[in-house]
């Protein structure tokens, strides 16, 4: 059976691999384990697919002179590891066994455990990938032996120098020219989204499926048009798991920048969620936002982006883009204080640290008091009996009646209402 191309072409050097100079340029961490360590540690390569994971893993793997066995997690048994622990007493497991284990997450934590005293001892080194953050997935016996690397998305102008050597690979195997520009490159490189594996499945379907053509000479080329790369391309960009880390990044993305006060990094956020037809998120976390972020310097604001989020409901997509465009950048453009949400944080982190006390006795509401109580009566004072509908009491219990859970914001709202209960509480 015939290897996909991505397979193919796998790097045979660390300078070939493209993308994750941050852990194998010069003189960083991972590259230096791979090229100086003689005992390779236990790793977990953390990333999203096709950042070149597997290919780091098998290049290590070839340097070693353990004996090399490889699970996935989403088919391998408990069975399937004892059988390698079998293997340490063999002649051929002698130096140890390296374990490449891809989608660690989907083991339980029995057969992670399992690996825990092999691990210990040495006898088998284990490297884990997987797209999922492993801080939440993997057992924690397992973490506390393991160095974790994190994978990033690939920039297009590396995955362009991949999908160039992908067309050169493919033309050596063919014997046939293969024609194509920068434009086309330029795109495979860009739609594909960070995912080099599914750029240069790209560039084989692209390949596959154009036509043979000949020079007037008898010689046979193909031609890969910018057309053509559009039509067989798949978009990466709108890949989304939404239990997992692309998820929770592109909502905190898009309320970071809304509350950075930035439209177009917003609106950029907005548009790869709707992309994704996950519009029920996008609404709740921009009505969090604006009540979080905006708050009291422009109360106004909550109904307005409601309303706007009642419309995007109602509607549903793909008309609800505009009705939300409208909210995320009048958030963006609006003034921002999160006073309220300091304010009922800190309350509730008062109350999480057993700071209770008392109702004050003017507060309660019961009518007669009981024989301990000696001066009886509930002594309320009703503030809109009193000059501008107010009137000094104690609402807070004792334990915490010189407590501040709020301060005012630096907005002109906020700044308004403080100079105006400043003159009325201390006239």
């Amino acid at each position: 059976m015939k290897q996909p191309l991505a397979q193919r072409i796998r790097p045979k050097s660390l300078d070939d691999i493209v993308g994750q100079q941050h852990l194998l340029g010069k003189n960083k961490p991972l590259r230096n384990i791979i090229e100086h360590c003689d005992d390779i540690p236990n790793m977990i390569f953390y990333g999203s697919s096709g950042v070149g994971k597997s290919t780091v893993a098998s290049f290590i793997a070839e340097k070693t002179n353990k004996l090399l066995r490889k699970l996935n997690g989403t088919t391998a048994s408990t069975a399937d590891i004892k059988a390698i622990v079998g293997e340490l007493d063999t002649f051929s497991g002698m130096n140890g066994i390296l374990l490449y284990l891809d989608e660690i997450q989907y083991f339980n934590k029995k057969q992670q455990q399992t690996l825990l005293e092999f691990l210990e001892d040495g006898r088998i080194t284990l490297i884990a990938s997987t797209t999922e953050n492993p801080y939440f997935y993997v057992y924690n016996a397992i973490l506390s032996r393991c160095t974790v690397f994190e994978f990033k998305s690939v920039e297009s102008e590396e995955i362009a120098k991949a999908v160039r050597r992908a067309f050169t690979i493919l033309s050596d195997e063919l014997h046939e020219k293969i024609l194509f520009d920068n434009d086309t490159v330029q795109y495979i490189a860009t739609a594909c989204g960070g995912d080099v594996r599914k750029a240069i499945n790209a560039v084989e379907l692209c390949v596959s499926t154009a036509p043979r053509q000949q020079t007037e000479q008898g010689d046979n080329f193909r031609q890969i048009t910018l057309s053509v790369a559009r039509a067989f391309t798949q978009k990466s960009s709108m890949k989304y798991d939404r239990n997992g880390d692309e998820h929770y990044d592109l909502l905190s993305a898009f309320q970071k920048s809304m509350r950075g006060s930035d439209p177009d990094a917003s609106v950029y956020y907005l548009g790869r969620l709707l992309s994704a037809g996950d519009l029920l998120s996008v609404c709740r976390r921009l009505m969090i936002c604006v009540c979080e972020d905006v708050g009291l310097a422009y109360p106004q604001i909550i109904p307005i982006v409601k309303s706007c989020v009642d419309i995007a409901l109602q509607t549903g997509l793909p008309e609800a883009r505009i009705p939300l465009a409208d909210a995320v950048i009048l958030v963006c453009n609006a003034p921002k204080s999160n006073s309220a949400y300091k304010a009922i944080d800190n309350a509730m982190k008062d109350i999480a640290d057993g700071l209770t006390g008392n109702i004050p006795r003017h507060l309660q509401n019961k009518h007669f008091d009981g024989n301990d109580v000696q001066n009886k009566g509930q002594f309320y004072l009703y503030p809109h009996e009193f000059d501008n509908h107010y009137v000094r009491q104690q609402y807070l219990p004792d334990n915490l009646k010189d407590k501040q859970y709020y301060v005012f914001g630096d907005n002109k709202n906020e700044q308004a209402f403080q100079q105006y209960w400043q003159k009325i509480k201390n006239g």
